[in-house]
């Protein structure tokens, strides 16, 4: 009996421990920083999808694009599109900078 309680014991830990660690995690009102919202954005895969195809479409001269139909959720949507609109930005400003340099 003794061995049964540990091992469920054990069990219960170990899964308390995994969920805490892979639940996200919320910042109360007021404690935000932008670390922790680039570190979400990060982790976020419709960010990153759309900060890749707005860079890409930027690189290749097409207009702004945004294919939202392929997420599901309204918050996926906004963060392809807050991912898309800062990576076509961040690589138009790129070629703005690279054009404005004199070549040696």
């Amino acid at each position: 009996m003794t061995r049964l309680f540990t091992y469920a014991t054990i069990v219960i830990c170990l899964g308390t421990t995994a969920t805490l660690a892979v639940s996200p995690r919320i910042l109360r009102p007021g404690t935000t920083s932008r670390t922790s919202d680039e570190s979400l954005q990060a982790a976020d895969g419709a960010f990153r999808d759309g900060l890749y195809l707005g860079k890409l479409a930027a690189e290749t001269g097409q207009p702004v694009s945004l294919a939202v139909g392929r997420w599901s959720t309204d918050q996926d949507r906004a963060m392809f599109t807050a991912g898309y609109r800062r990576g076509y930005d961040e690589a138009l400003t790129i070629a703005r900078t690279e054009r404005a340099q004199p070549s040696e």
